[in-house]
């Protein structure tokens, strides 16, 4: 198996970066850390570490001022399952999934996993079942359906769940054989434009990303994490939602530190016009939006790139860019259980069933990732010039997990104890929430040390516009 110093140099050098900045990264501790037969540890340290050394290099590009970058694994994989060891004046949080929400059997044998957090979700599934949302009643239902004909139907109904496939039958379908020749990050030239200075005159001057401008709009895990990472090394993130978008107010808690926070309606127009505004201002556009969502309301990569020529925009997917299932909707979950990871973990657990990774590793790596390759396309941009696309997916970073090989007895690891994470990797801050206790930026600069300037605060709370560059 590869060591966690060449799947950084891979990833490093896969997106363009110069291999002599990897002597300034230390990667610490050693693997496993939590009980998986996978490397999630190593994967969670190494998409940080090279988010990290990506902040640390723009900054030598900015100051002529060279920097260390060093991840210890264990507070990596902590950072990994931020959002379980938040605390909101010592109050632990609230239970993670919807009722109905999990694994079911179906008629033939076979096991699908349904997401239900979001309502619309919810409703999708009874809709397609004709039930009640109770556990009894949708398992009931199940047992009069295939699992892939269930799969099928509630997705075309607007749903989201998963049949649990083996990695074999994965790899057999259309979709896994387009991911397959895919790379981890896309990142690519969408237009031309002059190359865009470094900004000057930020409140934030001291670090790597200062008075840059990330328009943020994704939800859930894996694209607020990369908006997060970005202001960890002092980007303005300006997080936009909307008043009727569904959320999950625990984790909006924990990845909207460092960030605003403001509203915007972009089913109409004059919420449109809002945003191309910010958007002629900005320098990174981040988003989780299904497939094509935006585009069809004026906000392409394309459409972006027109309207602030030399843009990065960013686009987080589930299943990739290239492939039938390339519209699907997805969340971590359900990647996990339809790529084979679920059936995997369950095999070398010894159970007949699915068995989840022991974090959302596929959203927090996917979302270091997004946080990487932004950078990187960034960096790129002020020393050439053009408008960049980089893409990422779910289910591609799945991929790469998968290929980084498995861990003989790694179910076997002890689970970390939540004193040892709070001891060692979790600081007392304030919010528009009360008093967070939450995990710190896991990777460790020398000369500009990552931190959240900006408090967590309630989604809305700030106005739809930049801050001032002193």
């Amino acid at each position: 198996m590869q060591s966690p110093a060449d799947i950084l140099k891979s990833i490093w050098t896969s997106a363009g970066g110069d291999a002599a900045a990897l002597a300034r990264v230390r990667l610490t501790g050693e693997e496993p850390q939590i009980p998986s037969s996978f490397r999630v540890a190593v994967a969670g340290q190494t998409t940080i570490a090279a988010a990290g050394l990506a902040a640390a290099e723009i900054w030598r590009l900015r100051s002529g001022e060279a920097q260390d970058v060093t991840v210890d694994i264990r507070h990596a994989v902590v950072e990994c399952r931020s959002e379980r060891y938040l605390r909101v004046d010592d109050k632990p949080p609230p239970p993670a999934w919807d009722a109905i929400a999990g694994v079911y059997s179906t008629g033939d044998g076979r096991f699908v996993r349904c997401h239900t957090n979001f309502p619309h979700h919810r409703d999708a599934v009874c809709k397609v079942l004709g039930c009640a949302p109770e556990r009894d009643k949708v398992q009931a239902a199940l047992m009069h359906w295939k699992g892939e004909d269930f799969e099928t139907a509630a997705y075309a109904a607007g749903g989201v769940v998963a049949l649990m496939r083996s990695h074999d039958e994965w790899s057999a379908l259309p979709q896994a054989q387009a991911l397959a020749q895919l790379p981890l990050i896309s990142i690519e030239k969408i237009g031309e434009a002059a190359p865009k200075p470094w900004p000057q005159g930020s409140s934030n001057n001291d670090r790597p990303l200062a008075g840059l401008r990330v328009l943020d709009l994704s939800r859930v895990i894996a694209g607020p994490i990369a908006g997060r990472t970005l202001a960890a090394h002092g980007a303005d993130v300006l997080l936009v939602s909307g008043p009727e978008l569904p959320a999950i107010p625990w984790l909006t808690i924990d990845t909207g530190r460092g960030k605003l926070t403001t509203f915007i309606e972009l089913k109409t127009e004059a919420g449109r016009a809002q945003l191309r505004e910010l958007l002629k201002d900005a320098d990174i556009f981040s988003q989780g939006y299904r497939p094509r969502a935006l585009a069809r309301i004026g906000f392409s990569p394309e459409a972006a790139a027109h309207i602030n020529p030399g843009i990065v925009y960013v686009t987080l997917s589930a299943y990739g860019h290239a492939g039938p299932w390339a519209e699907r909707r997805g969340f971590d979950s359900l990647v996990q259980t339809t790529t084979g990871f679920n059936h995997a973990e369950g095999q070398a657990a010894g159970i007949d069933g699915p068995k989840e990774l022991p974090a959302q590793m596929l959203d927090h790596a996917t979302g270091y990732l997004m946080a990487f390759g932004a950078m990187m396309a960034k960096a790129r941009q002020a020393r050439e010039g053009g408008s960049w696309h980089v893409r990422v997916s779910l289910a591609q970073t799945g991929r790469w997990l998968w290929n980084l090989g498995r861990l003989d007895g790694g179910l076997d690891t002890p689970d970390l104890t939540g004193d040892a994470v709070h001891l060692a990797f979790i600081e007392a801050v304030p919010s528009g929430f009360g008093t967070l206790k939450a995990v710190r930026h896991s990777a460790l600069l020398s000369r500009t040390p990552a931190q959240w300037s900006r408090p967590a605060m309630p989604l809305g709370s700030h106005p739809a516009q930049w801050p001032a560059r002193t």
